[in-house]
């Protein structure tokens, strides 16, 4: 019995790898924008793009994923998402132009959408149902963890990359250190592959092939005393399924009975987004740099943006069945509102002042004497400032030495920065974040379950690609006080909405809210 639960655990653990090279591959590209910003020329929304056209892609995998598995099998569209993480970052790595880099970014897309569909489903598929619901934990748990260790590689390769070591001056880090950000992660996607190797197909799956006598013998690796059991239920589960039965058409969303239910459906789907998380996993040393802390320090804070996110996921594993989701979403919100209220303060007491003193600690290769039309000024907004530099010193210099230039100018407090993103972070992490899709689960009526959480992950996804692509483009044009004041407007507005329409669902039977809210009219 030990071995066999041993055995599902490490099942568990090697498909959840799928879940830290997803984490890793979303955040990775924070690092990466510092430095293809100036070399390839972008522009602010094709700087978005570069971080963006994952989410898009991811999109699309995660539409394609789950029919792709049901007609070769999960681990063979594991084993194909493992081969893409690899691939995209071999050719990331080597992209000669900026469109090769977004395609590498697009196929890394498609795996991520393959991972976050797939992999909880496997495990789900081979576990005991009373551990269930910890062995697919592993997989969320995995993703925080990815994101954490994207941001301590980041630094590490920059802190490297300034060694005079000879190895380090073999691999070339100061010159790609982009380029080894992306590149790093072939190595645990090749491991996940090979790993996936030893998997068996699941059980599941074999049923619904009518491969009963493996599927019987795979379970009795993991769960010998049910095993049978388990595969009768699921051969019963499979002819229902296989039953004709009536679809629900999308036009059912859209009836009178369901205005409340989706509603607040589509509003949590938004405001999980818009309030700006992907800003801060996927941009989070571009934030820390405009408070003038320089590079290293910032990548340095970065690690602990990840950190935090994985010990306030813990907290809400716990707490969320003791809490409730209602109190855990107001508490949350409260702290997002009153972090993003905090960065927009701290941002707009910020004063920028060159002078003979503070531009002597810039780079050389910088002409001070084209910073005479800047020289012993006070700039009042990040925006007015960055502008004045790139009016005296061109867009490709203000471009490359942004960080330099914010660091030798600033005057501010960028410990509120630092305690007003973790905030956001930690109050994100066990609200919004995990929250959101259990509410999906419990919210929509049997009938409709499947079409209502893809038409709101759908609009989940979409807000979430926009925030990602108009970031650079918001920093440039609002400023950093005036985009966080915005995520905190945002956040505020839905702290509202939440307090006065959502029921509480825990402890609730599926039925008793159906009852509550679907019967509800205008």
């Amino acid at each position: 019995m030990k071995k066999q639960k041993s055995s599902v655990v490490l099942t568990a653990l090697i498909v959840a790898l799928g879940g830290f090279l997803m984490g890793f591959d979303a955040s990775v590209i924070s690092g990466v924008i510092k430095f293809i910003e100036p070399e390839f020329n972008l522009s602010k929304i094709e700087l978005g793009w570069a971080v963006a056209s994952l989410s898009l892609a991811a999109t699309a995998g995660m539409i394609f994923a789950g029919p792709l598995s049901d007609r070769f099998g999960r681990t063979i569209v594991l084993k194909a998402s493992a081969l893409l993480y690899a691939f995209s970052a071999f050719l990331a790595a080597l992209a000669p132009s900026f469109i090769v880099l977004v395609m590498a970014r697009m196929l890394a897309g498609l795996g991520v959408g393959a991972s976050l569909i797939l992999a909880p489903m496997y495990i789900a598929e081979i576990s005991p149902s009373d551990k269930r619901g910890k062995l697919v934990s592993f997989n969320q748990l995995n993703i925080v963890v990815g994101i954490s260790v994207a941001f301590f590689t980041n630094y590490l390769i920059v802190h490297l990359s300034k060694s005079n070591a000879s190895w380090v001056e073999s691999l070339r880090l100061k010159e790609y250190i982009w380029r080894w950000m992306l590149g790093i992660e072939f190595l645990p996607a090749t491991i996940y592959f090979f790993l996936l190797l030893f998997i068996p197909q699941s059980p599941r799956w074999l049923v619904m092939k009518g491969r009963y006598d493996e599927a019987l013998n795979i379970m009795k690796k993991f769960d010998d005393d049910n095993a049978e059991k388990v595969i009768s239920e699921i051969k019963d589960n499979v002819s229902k399924e296989s039953a004709p039965k009536q679809k629900t058409p999308v036009k059912d969303l859209f009836l009178p009975a369901m205005k409340l239910v989706l509603t607040i459906g589509i509003v949590i789907a938004v405001l999980q987004q818009i309030t700006g998380i992907n800003s801060v996993f996927f941009y989070a040393p571009m934030i820390f740099e405009q408070s003038g802390i320089g590079t290293d320090a910032a990548f340095i804070q970065a690690i602990l943006v990840g950190l935090t996110n994985v010990v306030f996921t813990i907290v809400a594993m716990v707490l969320i069945d003791r809490l409730g989701r209602k109190p855990l979403l107001i508490i949350g919100i409260s702290f997002i509102t009153i972090s993003m209220f905090l960065l927009a303060y701290g941002f707009n007491s910020a004063k920028y002042e060159l002078t003979d003193a503070s531009s002597s600690k810039l780079p050389s290769e910088i002409n001070k004497v084209q910073l005479a039309p800047v020289m012993n000024k006070i700039y009042k907004s990040d925006t007015e400032f960055k502008n004045v530099v790139k009016k005296a010193m061109g867009e490709e210099v203000e471009k490359k030495y942004e960080s330099e230039f914010i660091s030798a100018s600033i005057t501010m407090n960028p410990t509120l920065i630092l305690i007003g993103i973790l905030g956001f972070v930690a109050a994100f992490a066990v609200s919004l974040g995990p929250v959101m899709w259990v509410l999906f689960s419990e919210l929509f009526p049997n009938a409709i379950r499947g079409t209502a959480i893809s038409f709101v992950g759908f609009i989940n996804s979409a807000i979430s690609f926009l925030v990602q692509l108009v970031f650079p483009w918001e920093l440039a044009t609002l400023g950093s006080s005036g985009t966080f004041l915005l995520y905190g407007l945002f956040a505020l507005i839905g702290l509202g909405f939440i307090w006065k329409l959502l029921p509480e669902t825990k402890g609730r039977s599926l039925e008793e809210l159906e009852a509550i809210l679907v019967k509800k009219k205008s």
